[in-house]
Formats: structure tokens, sequence, C-alpha cells
């Protein structure tokens, strides 16, 4: 059994109690079924740069997630929102990103619609933005301005929340 913390007590994690890249991969098979039922393309299928474009995004939104990864390990806090952190993570790719994981996520995830060539997904991009945010983001900002103060707004203020 679990307990909530005490009304006003800060709370003990983000509390986001499902991976968040679970958003992107509903927002893309939404986006993939769309496209089984009527095709619309990004570009016509002949198109030569489409796929090694594609492939490039994947790569790059791969490596920017496992450097990310590889990052938060070696600080040796948590990865997954609803446990808590030990410390705030401001080196490697968080010099550059609040979110790097987020943004390897959507880099990742516009490479697979060039490579699928699928205009769904891509239409479908806005809103798994909208729902990570309100879903996650939110919540992991509150727990991290809760969970370390000055030290986090400080962080806020000289690092962009993507890139």
């Amino acid at each position: 059994m679990t307990s909530s913390p005490p009304s006003g007590a800060p709370p003990t994690s983000a509390g986001v109690h499902f991976p968040p890249p679970l958003i992107f991969a509903i927002g893309f098979l939404i986006g993939w079924l769309l496209h089984r039922v009527r095709e619309l393309p990004v570009l016509p299928p002949s198109t030569t740069a489409r796929e090694p474009v594609g492939l490039v995004l994947l790569a790059a939104g791969l490596a920017f997630m496992l450097w990310a990864l590889l990052t938060f390990l070696a600080a040796r806090t948590a990865v997954i929102p609803n446990r808590p952190a030990s410390r705030l993570v401001t080196a490697g790719p968080y010099r550059f990103s609040r979110n790097p994981m987020y943004t390897g996520l959507t880099v990742f995830y516009v490479g697979l619609t060039l490579i699928i060539n699928s205009a769904w997904p891509l239409l479908l991009l806005p809103l798994v933005i909208m729902a990570l945010l309100s879903m996650v983001i939110q919540r992991e900002e509150r727990y991290l301005n809760s969970a370390f103060g000055e030290e986090y707004a400080e962080y806020t203020r000289r690092v962009r929340r993507w890139l």
C-alpha cells in the first residue's frame, strides 16, 4: 500500500506512473493505423533522400537519448519519473536541453515517420508533444522545482526546455 504525502508536503517524485516513451509510441501507432486506412505519404515514394535522411534522424535521436540516459546513470539518479531524484543533472546533453531524452525521442519519431513515409504520425506529433507537456514535463518540472528550489530555477533560466 502506498500513501500520499500530506497536503502541502513536497512531492517525493514527479508522479508519472507510466514510461513517457509510451506517449510517442501511441501517437506513432495511431498514425501508422491511419496510414493503413488512408495512405498519406510525407514525400513521393520515388524521393531518394527520404530514407537516408530518416535513418540519420533515427540515429541522431537514438544517440541523443542514449547520451542523456548514460549521463543520468553516471550521476546515479532516478531515470524513471516516479522515483525520487537524488541530484539535479546539468552535465552532458543537459547543458543544452532540459529534456534531451524527449528531444531525442522527437527526432527519432520524425526519422521513423520519414522511413515509413507516412504524414499521419507527423500530423499527430503536436498532440504527442502537448500530451507529453501536460502529462509528464509539467509534473517533472513541479517536482524538480520543489526538490531543488533555486538551483533548478537557475538551471531553467540558463538552459532551454528543448534545444
